[in-house]
């Protein structure tokens, strides 16, 4: 196993763990409220939030998750424009043009987390900061542009080459 196969393992690795435990804090938060409003009439202030928060993170982390599955989202209107003979080379440029557009979006949500942080926003209805949750951004993106960088600079570890071989 090379070097970018054992980075791809382990990042996908993490990224399921923290997925699973983002999933496990929204459901747990979700049904504490549900619970509480048939035994006590009423629901769990910040319950909903913690839900809610939940889903961010499991949301855009599980988007690496569906890069590495090969299930992402992508326009395939113009597939069958392209010439076989050039679908590789396609490939390379479609998975480095996006590897570089999760990069640019990192980029811009460290700045908005920073800024965020350094305001000190923070929930409303729980009073914690803001910026831990919306930290993932920057991550998620981050993880997805080595990702996708990984995948233009060795085309036989995307998902789709991988699934085929």
């Amino acid at each position: 196993m090379s070097g970018a196969e054992r980075f791809l393992a382990l990042l996908t690795r993490v990224e399921r763990a923290v997925c699973i435990a983002a999933f496990i804090v929204m459901a747990l938060a979700v049904f504490a409220d549900v619970a509480a409003r048939a035994v006590l009439g009423h629901g769990l202030m910040g319950a909903l939030q913690i839900g809610v928060m939940g889903m961010i993170v499991a949301a855009f982390v599980g988007a690496g998750l569906a890069s590495d599955a090969g299930g992402h989202l992508r326009p395939r209107v113009f597939d069958r424009l392209i010439p076989r003979a050039l679908e590789p080379a396609v490939d390379r440029v479609a998975e480095a043009l996006t590897a570089l557009f999760c990069a640019v979006f990192a980029v811009v949500a460290l700045a908005v987390t920073a800024e965020t942080a350094r305001l000190g926003d923070v929930n409303p209805v729980l009073g914690w900061a803001v910026w831990p949750v919306q930290a993932v951004l920057p991550v998620a993106f981050a993880s997805l542009a080595l990702r996708h960088a990984v995948y233009a600079l060795r085309p036989d570890l995307r998902p789709r080459a991988r699934a085929a071989g």
